[in-house]
């Protein structure tokens, strides 16, 4: 059973939930992949550090998680 997304949910564990994610996550020019940091960032952590519109990043990820 899928887990189901929350804010509090780091970038490692939406993409091994969610592999389809990756695919936003490096179009938007996150380096999460492979990062020892995705462990402890969220989202909202990765939107900040990488100066990404965190809602369409959401509404992205969201899509992708279908």
């Amino acid at each position: 059973m899928k887990r189901q997304f929350h804010d509090d949910m780091t970038m490692d564990a939406i993409m091994r939930e969610w592999p389809d994610t990756i695919r936003v996550i490096l179009d938007h020019g996150l380096l999460c992949v492979g990062c020892p940091i995705a462990s402890f960032h969220t989202v909202s952590d990765a939107a900040k550090e990488h100066d990404v519109e965190e809602n369409q990043l959401v509404r992205e990820l969201r899509r992708a998680m279908k």
